[in-house]
């Protein structure tokens, strides 16, 4: 009753917000349809009328299925920038499998006999293409027009990632901040749109088909092959039930000496989870087993609390800010003895020492735009903010030590906000799709991109001293773990940080660089 209670409260606080989004998913999909329809059904049409075209023009379209969306929006970035094009595109490509193929096949599995009367009776081909193929194949359309429409919807959710709205940016915001309510705020809404947008071309669908040829329901003849009795339905439905529920079930086992490595879905915190396991593995004869890039600060911080990872890299500043709630405290020494003590009795997780570095959140833009408009500080991009299209990750957008906060602190306003998957914000930049993002002081992409960093003149931003957390009943089973992280303590420079960054960000594995710092420090052969 509670967890209704809330999802409500949350309805009714975002009611504006979901319903814009709602709008934006509504006309991105449907739009997104069209121009597939628009596509498909005259290039079924040429490949009916030239049948050697078919083969490599339907494979194109199933290669084009089978490769994974963000992979696709990631090659059409580059192109076409962020926003709503990439989305629209993306979705057009993947919706054309389905229409393209019953297209083809509704009109190229008409009787013979019927086109020859049709000739007979002296149709041309338009005229037999127009009053006898398309009404006679109308139904297996529509069927295709109807499951792209309907996964569509879906698809159109990761048009989030790249800026372009629409309810993918509740539901990714959801799961990077672990708010169901948010998540649900987003899937339902598409839920029903996905329902409802099949409602209505099943109307359509009646609308167009000649009344002699619709479909009708019919019983199953009682002859029916072993394959299609109800029994043997039962039965294979049990069994890969019994997979499902084996295979989770297994995922759940842990072996007592492994220790589980977490982090979350970021260069940085990759780079730390491998050096830490790494150097378990090599201090001691414990099993460790590396669950990284597992999503924002409250993604892995559950997992954390749930038992599911024994350790990670934590922030002074985001453990004070977004796990504890409390207020900023711009003393590092402060922050770090809060949280140590807090986490502690709150959580039964020790906070150990500091690696070294602060990697603080900071504000990027490119060095022209900044001398442009004269900027050096954030109350400088505050005061033309409503002039300016911002990128943020999902996770900084819902932060109080984010944007929430620095909006509150700063009084800025940007004529738009767009949530963007962390690896696209600089993209973004670069094409000029947006003017500023948020960054980390240690992101190797200042680097390769050359960006340039506003001063925090009100000086918001906490501390974020990166540190090794550790659940207590892991140090009490295996005490020489703590020893074992504390070589780490202040090795890390900034400046090293960086470069290690910079080195994935531009293709080099994370575990080899994180293994080559560890061999520079002499703390594994």
């Amino acid at each position: 009753m509670n967890s209704l209670t809330s999802f409500i409260d949350f309805l009714v606080e975002r009611k504006t917000q979901i319903m814009d989004l709602f709008i934006q998913h509504i006309q991105l999909t449907i739009f997104a349809i069209l121009v597939a329809i628009v596509i498909a059904i005259p290039l079924s049409i040429l490949i009916v009328k030239y049948r050697k075209l078919s083969a490599p023009v339907i494979g194109f379209a199933n290669v084009i299925q089978s490769l994974p969306s963000l992979a696709l929006l990631g090659f059409l970035i580059p192109v076409l920038g962020i926003g709503s094009k990439p989305a629209i595109i993306m979705v057009v490509m993947y919706s054309l499998l389905p229409i393209l193929k019953n297209t083809f096949a509704g009109l190229t599995t008409i009787s013979p006999a019927l086109i020859e009367a049709a000739d007979g009776m002296g149709l041309t081909n338009t005229q037999v293409l127009i009053k006898v193929r398309f009404p006679l194949a109308m139904p297996i359309i529509m069927s295709g027009i109807r499951i792209s429409a309907v996964t569509a919807v879906g698809l159109m959710t990761i048009a989030a990632f790249v800026g372009a709205g629409g309810l993918g940016y509740l539901v990714f915001s959801g799961v990077q901040t672990v708010n169901n309510n948010m998540i649900l705020a987003g899937a339902i809404p598409a839920c029903f749109l996905a329902i409802f947008i099949d409602f209505i071309l099943g109307k359509v669908e009646d609308i167009v088909v000649p009344e002699g040829i619709k479909v009708t329901k019919t019983k199953a003849p009682k002859n029916e092959t072993i394959f299609g009795s109800k029994k043997f339905k039962f039965i294979a439905s049990g069994l890969i039930l019994l997979v499902i529920i084996s295979s989770a079930a297994l995922s759940f086992v842990k072996n007592e000496d492994t220790i589980v490595i977490g982090s979350k879905s970021y260069n940085e915190q990759i780079i730390l989870g491998d050096m830490m396991a790494s150097l378990i593995e090599a201090k001691t004869n414990l099993k460790v087993d590396r669950k990284l890039n597992l999503g924002g600060t409250a993604v892995v911080f559950t997992a954390m609390k749930s038992k599911d990872i024994d350790i990670y890299a934590e922030y002074t500043g985001t453990a004070l800010v977004d796990i504890l709630k409390q207020p900023v405290i711009t003393d590092p020494t402060k922050v770090y003895n809060i949280v140590k003590s807090e986490f502690s009795k709150q959580y039964g997780i020790d906070f150990l020492e500091p690696l070294g570095f602060n990697n603080t959140f900071v504000l990027a833009l490119k060095k022209d735009f900044a001398k442009k408009n004269n900027l050096n500080t954030i109350s400088d991009l505050a005061a033309i903010s409503n002039t300016i299209n911002s990128g943020f990750t999902m996770e900084f957008a819902n932060r109080q030590d984010g944007y929430i906060g620095l909006q509150k602190t700063y009084g800025i306003n940007f004529r738009s906000l767009k949530g963007l998957d962390g690896g696209l914000r600089y993209a973004a930049l670069e094409k000029g799709s947006t003017q500023i993002t948020d960054a980390f002081s240690t992101d190797g992409m200042l680097q390769k991109f050359d960006l340039k960093l506003l001063k925090d003149d009100k000086k918001f931003f906490p501390p974020y001293y990166a540190a090794p957390i550790i659940k207590d009943e892991t140090l009490k089973k295996h005490p020489e773990l703590k020893g074992v992280l504390q070589l780490l303590a202040g090795k890390i420079t900034e400046d090293d940080m960086r470069t290690m960054n910079y080195k994935v960000d531009n293709g080099a594995k994370s575990r080899t660089v994180a293994e080559a710092f560890l061999r520079s420090k002499k703390l594994i052969k």
